[in-house]
């Protein structure tokens, strides 16, 4: 496979474009991104402080010392970590804009759904965009960090992502969703990365493209303000 793409060296830590279909660890089958990158890079060990589903692309930080893993490990419990997605749906949702929350409830095949409990509560605001042949594209903002809190967040709104036929999304030649931007404060400088997506065919296209153009500070849209739960931030 082609090497990984660093897009930023620091000395305590690297922040890589990670490959959709690829896991951060190890599977039976396949190397993880965690033993490719250490190969690529000739170095022993490096600390995974978050993650992203296997078919998601996109922004992935990784420490390069305990020590910085554990700076990471409170950034992300104290939700000073702005992550920004990018979607793709062939369903436009029931509404254009606004707040996913719910309980996270795991069901049968792997799968989540969001319930009305105050359990497991996940939360992600959203924009959404008409890109073309009946696409949106999606630009979204999770506030907490659960698992494939976004695709059950976008399901729930009737726009299962494309791709993500675990979810009932339709068929493509990958999973849509991309981190895209990341934003923090280590060591009193502010740190912020955007990956637009590089591969398949929806996010590579000329409209989705020119809409990506204008989405290059999503953390200067006027998201709305919402209660957080007082719980830990899984990251």
């Amino acid at each position: 496979m082609p090497p990984i793409i660093i897009l930023f060296d620091h000395p305590e830590f690297l922040v890589i474009n990670k490959p959709s279909n690829i896991s951060v660890q190890n599977e039976s089958h396949q190397s993880g991104i965690l033993p490719i990158l250490c190969q690529q890079l000739k170095v022993e060990q490096l600390w995974l402080v978050h993650r992203l589903d296997k078919v998601t692309s996109g922004i992935l930080i990784l420490a390069k010392n305990s020590q910085a893993a554990a700076i990471f490990g409170q950034l992300f419990e104290e939700r000073q970590m702005e992550k920004y997605y990018l979607a793709i749906s062939a369903k436009k949702p029931k509404k254009k804009q606004g707040a996913i929350k719910g309980g996270m409830k795991k069901v049968r095949d792997s799968k989540w759904m969001l319930d009305s409990s105050d359990t497991a509560v996940a939360i992600s605001q959203f924009f959404s965009f008409s890109i073309y042949q009946g696409l949106r594209l999606f630009l979204i903002k999770p506030l907490t960090g659960k698992t494939h809190q976004i695709r059950v967040a976008l399901k729930s709104i009737g726009s299962p992502i494309l791709g993500d036929e675990l979810y009932k999304g339709l068929s493509a030649d990958r999973t849509y969703l991309h981190a895209y931007c990341i934003r923090f404060i280590y060591q009193k400088k502010t740190i912020c990365i955007i990956c637009p997506p590089d591969k398949g065919d929806a996010f590579v296209c000329d409209e989705t493209k020119l809409q990506i153009t204008h989405l290059t500070t999503p953390w200067t849209l006027k998201w709305p303000n919402i209660k957080l739960p007082q719980q830990k931030n899984a990251g």
